[in-house]
């Protein structure tokens, strides 16, 4: 009969622990990319992903900022790995006449492959889709047909919270703490990087960016 001591080093060896992180940026030099992070883009343009003091910021004093003009911008956290876990941020759209969105990018492969749920506050809707080889394709709901995302107030100028949570094929997103709806796809099966993402001439601030395995 095995030990106590031996069985819980069995399941030691042969457990992953789920672990969690969260990047406010407050460590992070004013003016520059911080550590860690590659921007680039999805598509033509020119990004620019820079840290920022903000005084409304969620945990003060920094803020993520993308002020910058490009198809989609993409900023993807280069030490990451994730195949099954969960990435959040908090964000708010600040201005832009084409979009004001923000997005969390998951499974990256890189600039061109990935999966993006984004928020848009000239819509006021959420829309999950894969990028694959540069293109953008949404994708449907789970028990809908058609139809693009779901309606949700993204106020502009205000703070809030985008989350997708993600195992196997089956993605949950939530908005602001409400769980909005469910897609399933198997594009992209792999651990990938994870990211932010905005689209055309979006000015958006993100804070307290968290990711974590399953």
């Amino acid at each position: 009969m095995k030990t106590l001591k031996a069985l819980l080093l069995m399941t030691a060896l042969t457990t992953t622990p789920a672990f969690s992180q969260t990047v406010n940026f407050d460590n992070a030099k004013v003016g520059e990319l911080p550590a860690n992070w590659t921007s680039t883009k999805t598509g033509k343009g020119e990004p620019k992903w820079t840290i920022e003091k903000d005084d409304t910021a969620p945990s003060k004093p920094n803020v993520f900022k993308q002020s910058g003009e490009a198809t989609y911008p993409v900023a993807l956290k280069d030490d990451t790995s994730l195949k099954d876990g969960f990435v959040e941020v908090k964000f708010k759209a600040i201005t832009g006449k084409e979009d004001q969105a923000a997005g969390v990018v998951w499974r990256a492969k890189d600039a061109d492959n990935y999966y993006i749920c984004r928020a848009n506050a000239l819509e006021d809707n959420v829309v999950l889709y894969k990028t694959e080889a540069g293109k953008r394709k949404s994708l449907d709901i789970v028990g809908r047909k058609g139809g693009y995302g779901v309606e949700a107030k993204v106020a502009p100028q205000q703070w809030h919270t985008l989350r997708v949570e993600f195992a196997g094929n089956r993605f949950k997103v939530l908005f602001n703490g409400k769980h909005l709806f469910d897609v399933e796809d198997k594009t992209f099966t792999d651990a990938g990087k994870v990211g932010l993402w905005t689209k055309a001439d979006s000015v958006t601030l993100f804070d307290d960016f968290s990711y974590g395995a399953k």
